[in-house]
């Protein structure tokens, strides 16, 4: 096995997510005992970058559909490395509190494509070991993948129908939003639910200065617990202190208008947000 970790990180094109691409990058080469090889994987108007998308055009990927402006580039990472080796990918709102050679070195049975964290057909493959050959067969061409604005939905539908294919991953490489863990148990933190991100006390005042929005339109509320938030300030002024700049992780030309899913509905998860009975049945607009 290859000992430098090629990491796949989807982030936003326009400059939305630098602090959590710097806390990222800063928390993932602190613990990490073997060097790492970044791809940010963000929209790019370049005809000749991997994931160059001209929407209006309908050319190169389709994200119309997509929760955020990265959802269906993980199936694109096999492609990206010529089905061969191994590829960790992850969301850009994680901070790496392990040696992420554990997920590099994990086992994989014979058969198995990704690793995921769930159970019979619920996963989450927010965070992926590929095995990038055995990929090979059960993925669209790549030019098929950029071109469905539903590929994201579908390959989600399809591995989690197929629970064969997915070596099923410790749930602290994935931890969502705390998950009632203790800070020690967490190995990677998943601060998922987009209303409360932490980094958003840094971003959206950054971005009003400078005349833009966050890809973000949802609701914005304040973490239940305050312990992550706390980590995750404290990881912020780390990475500045150790050298890192915001300025590093700017895109060299801003994508501009998103074509993706709103937001201004979105609810959460039950991690971060009390819910009423009749909410956790369905029935919230109907009582209301």
């Amino acid at each position: 096995m290859e000992d430098r970790i090629k990491l796949f990180i989807g982030c936003d094109p326009n400059d939305c997510d630098l602090e959590q691409m710097m806390v990222l990058e800063y928390s993932a080469r602190k613990h990490s005992s073997l060097p790492i090889d970044i791809e940010w994987m963000r929209l790019s108007r370049a005809p000749s970058s991997f994931w160059f998308s001209d929407p209006a055009q309908g050319q190169g990927w389709r994200t119309e559909a997509w929760a955020t402006p990265f959802s269906g580039f993980r199936w694109g990472v096999p492609a990206f490395c010529g089905y061969e080796g191994r590829a960790i990918y992850m969301d850009t709102d994680m901070l790496v509190l392990c040696d992420l050679a554990e997920l590099w070195r994990v086992r994989m049975a014979p058969g198995k494509v990704l690793t995921g964290k769930g159970r019979k057909h619920s996963w989450r493959f927010c965070v992926a070991v590929w095995d990038c050959a055995a990929a090979r067969a059960h993925l669209p061409p790549i030019e098929r993948l950029r071109a469905d604005p539903d590929s994201h939905r579908r390959m989600m539908e399809y591995f989690s129908q197929r629970p064969e294919l997915i070596e099923p991953m410790g749930s602290d490489y994935n931890n969502i939003d705390g998950e009632k863990a203790a800070l020690e148990q967490i190995r990677i933190l998943h601060y998922s639910d987009m209303g409360t991100q932490f980094s958003h006390k840094y971003s959206f005042p950054r971005l009003q200065q400078e005349g833009r929005r966050h890809w973000f339109d949802g609701q914005v509320l304040p973490h239940p617990r305050a312990d992550l938030a706390e980590l995750f300030d404290r990881y912020y002024h780390e990475a500045l202190g150790a050298g890192y700049a915001l300025e590093r992780y700017r895109a060299p030309h801003a994508f501009g208008e998103l074509p993706k899913a709103s937001q201004r509905d979105y609810a959460g998860n039950h991690r971060t947000r009390r819910r009423s009975f009749w909410s956790r049945l369905g029935l919230g607009r109907l009582m209301g």
